[in-house]
This record gives C-alpha cells, structure tokens and sequence, in this order.
C-alpha cells in the first residue's frame, strides 16, 4: 500500500474510532487496515493509537500525525481539483464559525444567501462563545472579535466594534445620566457573566481606568442581559453591535461614550495555504464585502 492510501486510512481510523468500521467505510479487509496503520508506526517510529477491545484513540504523537495528514490530503485534492478545473465551481461542505449573536445577527443571513447562490455548497455552522481551533475542528472559515494571536490562519480585518454602556430610557427617567466612569457606583448594574463575583469594566483608550462594581442582577448570556436593560431595569455592558437595533429604535440610549476603551476588531479567518477552496475563496469574498458595506460593524469609523 502506498504512503498516500495509508494516511487515508489512517485519517479514516482516527475519525471513525475503530479498525473495524474504518474497514468497511473504506471497503477494506480489517487486516489491510491494520498493516496500513502499522506501516505509518514503522515509518514514523511511533505508537499512533491506543488500542482497546471497543475503540481506538489516538496518542498525541499520533494526534499530530494525523493532522499533518488531513494538511498534506487536503493540499492534494485541492491540486487535483485545480488541475482539473474545479477549483472555480464552489462546492462541498463549507464549516464555518462565529460568537453567538453575531452568528446569529449576521453570518447566518449571509451563509444562507451564498448557499442559494452555490447549490453545490453544503453549510455546517458553529456558533460557540469560545476560541475554536480550526484545524483540529475542521473550520474552513472563522468569524473573530478581538486582538488576534499570531498563527498561521490568514486574517482578513472587516470592521470594529465597542464595548458600550446602556440603559433604557425609562432607566434614566428614574435615575441621573452617568457622566463619567466613577458615577456607575451610584447605579444599577447587570452583569454578563455566570460568576456572582463583582466585576470590572474598564474605561480609556490611553489611559485605562477600572472600576470594580458590584451587580444586582447576574445573567449567564448576553442576550439576557441586553433584555433586561431594555426593560429599564439596570445598566449593561455590551458590544456595539449587540445594541445596534435596541439603540436604533429608541429602546436603548448608549452613555459614558467619550470614556470607552479602543475599537475591538472583528476579522474574517481562514487556514492559509497555497490551494485554497473555491468554497472557503468565494464565502471569505461574500463576507468581507457584505461586512464592510455594514455600518454596525463599522463601529470605529
């Protein structure tokens, strides 16, 4: 067996979790399967698997291997597909990923907008409040709020957003306007969080000011959040975006701007390589221009 089928054997075995069913996935012989992946244990000089009577798991020089795998797989059959005129038609399944809300507010009308426009494309959507890895979780396309680590993705900047301070006008009918930072202790607060600790919320672009507050209401989302300060109960802290509508229509008022912290920046994330898809090219181009045509996620300008 060559080099080439024995990675995919072995990327089969890793995703199936057992020889056998990797087998018949693959419409292999058990045996074939097994000398497959003892082959790439020769070769590399490590144990890839832990063997049990149900399962297999990988170990984690096998971990590593096996996304080298997937890497050097992938490349090839995007070559062959450019080579074979493909790579223009976008199709496939399409992974993508963003926080929640903004997820919900605005990827997920633009990812089904591009899927009616390339019937080809399957969509798979992850909308997690968390740092996904898109390697390891086979992301082909990534939506971030915030500073960036340096990494090998390649990051495409589509806009800002601020962290803002609002409460409902009905609020303010009951209670004073903050002026500046040190007023919110003379205030109610709600706080995003699923911790009944106190909080900080920092104020300042060059010179950054926190101020430790103690919430009488704590909630778990930021959509319960939001919900409560519309209703005229308290202060939230909330990004720009979050609000927009709520501000827009007279039902949240923003203050305390001119104390507000720098611009968060939002980027389009891809794995860089040499041969990306047509799928992942044509959704980065759908997004970056659709975002940047946004005035909400223009928060900066």
């Amino acid at each position: 067996m060559d080099r080439l089928q024995a990675m995919r054997v072995l990327v089969k075995v890793a995703d199936s979790g057992n020889f056998a069913r990797a087998a018949r996935e693959l419409n292999m012989s058990p045996p074939a399967v097994t000398r497959a992946i003892a082959s790439l244990e020769e070769l590399t000089g490590a144990r890839l698997f832990l063997r049990s009577t149900r399962s297999v798991k990988p170990t984690a020089p096998g971990s590593r291997y096996i996304e080298d795998c997937r890497r050097i797989l992938a490349d090839i059959s995007e070559a062959e597909a450019s080579a074979g005129g493909l790579h223009a038609t976008p199709s496939g399944l399409l992974t993508v990923t963003a926080p929640v809300l903004f997820g919900q507010i605005y990827i997920m009308p633009l990812l089904t907008s591009f899927l009616t426009q390339h019937p080809a494309v399957t969509g798979r959507v992850l909308l997690l409040d968390r740092v996904v890895n898109l390697l390891e979780e086979g992301i082909d396309v990534a939506l971030r709020i915030g500073n960036l680590p340096d990494s090998g993705y390649t990051a495409i900047k589509v806009g800002s957003v601020r962290r803002v301070i609002c409460g409902a006008p009905s609020y303010f009918e009951q209670h004073s306007i903050p002026k500046v930072p040190a007023d919110l202790v003379n205030h109610i607060i709600i706080a995003n969080t699923g911790s009944s600790a106190p909080i900080d919320w920092r104020f300042g672009q060059s010179t950054k000011v926190g101020f430790s507050l103690q919430p009488r209401l704590f909630c778990n989302t930021g959509e319960a959040a939001i919900s409560a300060a519309v209703s005229g109960w308290g202060l939230a802290s909330a990004l720009s975006y979050q609000v927009a509508r709520a501000v827009g229509e007279g039902r949240l008022q923003i203050v305390l701007s001119d104390h507000e912290e720098r611009p968060i920046p939002i980027h389009v994330m891809h794995v860089e390589g040499r041969h990306i898809s047509a799928k992942t090219r044509a959704f980065v181009d759908h997004l970056v221009e659709h975002l940047r045509a946004d005035r909400h996620v223009q928060a900066a300008a």
